[in-house]
């Protein structure tokens, strides 16, 4: 009986390596069409951004259609996902006015990127990219980053000045053989 414990065991551990042999045709290298579609990333130049535009007007429109709404509230306050506008006045400085992804991201190309990789929820990837860019100038302009009447595209979007500024995810001025942060010891 022990035997026969002891060779169920060694079956049980070596079968993930067994699985993943050449023999049984599991898995397979990704082929080059399938790394272009998961390619999306947005860097801060925009260079990687597809042709389109977009407008805060038609954005709002495109925020209703689309049932936006329906999870962060009219306008962009009040659902049960997170806010899309601060409640809070220009007055008040920008840390202290909610996480607000068009406030705090240090790049205007970061708010179409998050759009396009991540919205509508259950959904994702199903929006043009005329939706993103209009998407992404309703909530410039409903933060009150971008006027109502500018025109987002590959061009002009990289150029969008954020609220936040220089103040974002500054590094630290590092030297060998000294602390990575003031105060950390290693």
């Amino acid at each position: 009986m022990g035997s026969l414990r002891l060779v169920t065991i060694a079956l049980l551990l070596g079968s993930p390596a067994f699985a993943q042999s050449p023999t049984y045709g599991v898995g397979r290298p990704t082929t080059a069409e399938e790394l272009r579609i998961l390619d999306i990333s947005i860097g801060p130049t925009g260079e990687e951004l597809p042709a389109g535009r977009g407008t805060p007007k038609e954005g709002a429109k495109v925020f209703e259609q689309k049932g936006c709404m329906a999870c962060h509230g009219e306008s962009g306050i009040g659902g049960l996902a997170p806010a899309l506008q601060s409640k809070k006045g220009q007055d008040v400085p920008v840390w202290e006015r909610e996480r607000i992804l068009p406030l705090r991201a240090p790049f205007a190309t970061t708010v179409w990127d998050y759009i396009n990789r991540g919205m509508p929820l259950g959904n994702e990837g199903t929006l043009t990219a005329d939706e993103v860019y209009s998407l992404t100038a309703y909530l410039l302009f409903v933060n009150k980053v971008i006027p109502e009447d500018q025109v987002l595209d590959k061009q002009s979007l990289p150029k969008v000045k954020m609220p936040i500024g220089d103040d974002y995810a500054k590094l630290h001025e590092w030297k060998p053989r000294t602390p990575r942060l003031e105060g950390y010891p290693f």
